[in-house]
């Protein structure tokens, strides 16, 4: 290959697909048509003179070569792109949407600290929330439906680690939760130690974001050989923690979330008696954004509003109340 002949925009294109997966959207992020695109593609692979991406039933995917290629094409145009663009996002005239997804408790934990912050700041930016349906949102991602998907994505995580520096998403971890089984205050159990049998002998309302009819708590039981009678499967924890307030049924919610749902002095909560493992919020994004100072700026904000949240959960630890979580904010997981 002659590198003084290349034409650079070749390598724009090919940047765009593999980000995309996919040549018709790629088309459209660079307001290009399809045909265009191909064709690009067609004169990198024959400037460099090794197929690039073989097509799939979805789209297309990377061969070898084309793999290995791709993360030294973007960080080159990457430090091209620093160098020529505003490094410094000013949220004060800056009047775009941000739109994010996650679940109504980790919104009810999120948001508020947020605004507080975009008024004290006169940030012009504004928020568009969306619920999750499902504990994996890549696809909603790779789509571009939203910027950032914020919750417990335990497989998409995993996925990403094990991609490296070839994932087309990238991921922040914000928080570690704290889940805890929720009555109302005259429950029958309210009165005692909830044991293993308890639990599992009493019927319970399962907030599932997908329909899905059982979600870590079950995974967590089905090790120990045990489960549970799921009477209701909702998608909200707000409807979970409704459901609840005047039955016998049990539920499993974020701790942090009872302070701000509104039930707090309707209902009690007591320690699983099992472990569930680990249980850790993570911001999700598109590559496609990674390089923006605009969505750089949005991540330290969620950064630094999750950390507040911790801080102050820490502080109450601190003072001998009970502390609602030791971690600060609610997950995306279906309990």
């Amino acid at each position: 290959m002659n590198f003084r002949t290349l034409d650079l925009n070749l390598l724009r294109v090919f940047d765009a697909v593999m980000a995309e997966g996919n040549i018709t959207r790629a088309a459209e992020q660079l307001s290009m048509t399809q045909p265009s695109v191909s064709n690009a593609l067609k004169r990198l692979r024959d400037s460099v003179g090794e197929d690039l991406l073989t097509r799939t039933a979805r789209g297309v995917r990377p061969t070898a070569f084309g793999e290995a290629l791709w993360p030294q094409v973007r960080d080159a145009l990457g430090q091209l792109r620093h160098a020529l663009e505003p490094a410094v996002h000013d949220p004060t005239t800056d009047n775009r949407v941000f739109r994010m997804a996650m679940v109504d408790a980790v919104a009810a934990l999120l948001m508020p600290p947020l605004m507080t912050r975009f008024e004290a700041a006169g940030v012009r930016s504004h928020l568009s929330v969306r619920p999750l349906e499902s504990r994996d949102p890549r696809d909603l991602l790779a789509q571009g439906d939203v910027d950032f998907a914020i919750g417990h994505f335990p497989e998409a995580v995993a996925a990403l680690v094990a991609l490296g520096d070839i994932a087309t998403l990238r991921h922040q971890r914000l928080a570690e939760s704290r889940y805890v089984c929720a009555m109302r205050r005259d429950h029958p159990l309210a009165g005692v130690e909830l044991s293993l049998d308890a639990f599992c002998a009493a019927r319970h309302v399962l907030v599932s974001f997908s329909g899905r009819p059982h979600g870590f708590v079950d995974q967590a039981l089905a090790s120990l050989n045990r489960s549970r009678d799921v009477a209701l499967t909702v998608n909200q924890f707000f409807t979970a923690a409704l459901a609840v307030v005047d039955s016998n049924l049990l539920t499993v919610l974020p701790a942090r979330f009872l302070e701000v749902s509104g039930f707090a002095d309707r209902l009690i909560t007591r320690e699983l008696p099992l472990s569930p493992g680990s249980v850790f919020v993570d911001a999700l994004w598109h590559v496609r954004h990674e390089r923006s100072a605009a969505h750089r700026w949005l991540l330290r904000q969620l950064i630094d509003v999750a950390e507040q949240l911790r801080l102050a959960d820490t502080a109450e630890f601190d003072h001998g109340a009970p502390a609602a979580s030791s971690a600060g904010t609610a997950t995306a997981a279906a309990a």
